[in-house]
């Protein structure tokens, strides 16, 4: 008896730990083409924010199974500090990539772009399959707004993976002390103009 009861706890233990972890706010969403930087870029630097005690988001190791993917990945954007583009050759190809960074520029939120094998003139969408008017618009102007960002670039056949992962976790911690800073002054600004 006691074994069928340790093993009917264990998923529901599972499960109690997926829906607290998804109450607290995600420090960085990282959006990325998922062919081309899973295995690389985005894991190691999820690893890396890991090891910083950051609570970084990437979709294949945040969500669970039964976790609805569009509105997991827009939860997360909502509530992260900052975004990561790692934009890559076949980025513009994805649609979701391209909705994701809409909803980042469209959130205000801060987005470091990451230009991965890509030049930051080569960002841009030809077309969008499928794609309705009002998202073509979006999007272009996410990618624009992006484009025209100070970002890091980075040549896989030549650069240094190390340096890339290192400089680009600096980044964002820099980037988050400072939105963490901008919150607290709104804050005391709000407070003030009750009081």
């Amino acid at each position: 008896m006691q074994r069928v009861l340790s093993s009917n706890a264990a998923p529901f233990a599972t499960n109690m730990r997926s829906s607290v972890s998804q109450m607290r706010p995600w420090d960085v969403f990282i959006n990325h083409r998922g062919v081309d930087t899973k295995q690389t870029i985005a894991s190691l630097l999820y690893d890396r924010l890991i090891q910083l005690n950051l609570r970084p988001f990437l979709d294949k190791k945040s969500m669970e199974p039964g976790d609805k993917l569009v509105q997991s990945i827009g939860s997360a954007i909502r509530s992260c500090k900052v975004g990561v583009a790692l934009f890559s050759p076949r980025y513009s190809e994805s649609f979701f990539c391209l909705q994701e960074l809409a909803l980042m520029v469209e959130a205000n939120k801060k987005v470091i772009p990451i230009f991965f094998d890509v030049k930051p003139s080569d960002v841009r969408v030809m077309g969008c399959a499928g794609c309705p008017p009002k998202d073509l618009l979006r999007i272009r102007r996410a990618l624009e707004e992006a484009s025209y960002t100070v970002g890091v670039t980075f040549d896989s056949s030549s650069g240094n993976w190390s340096d890339l992962v290192k400089t680009t976790a600096d980044i964002i911690l820099k980037s988050l002390k400072e939105e963490e800073n901008k919150e607290t002054y709104i804050r005391q600004r709000v407070l003030h103009s009750v009081l």
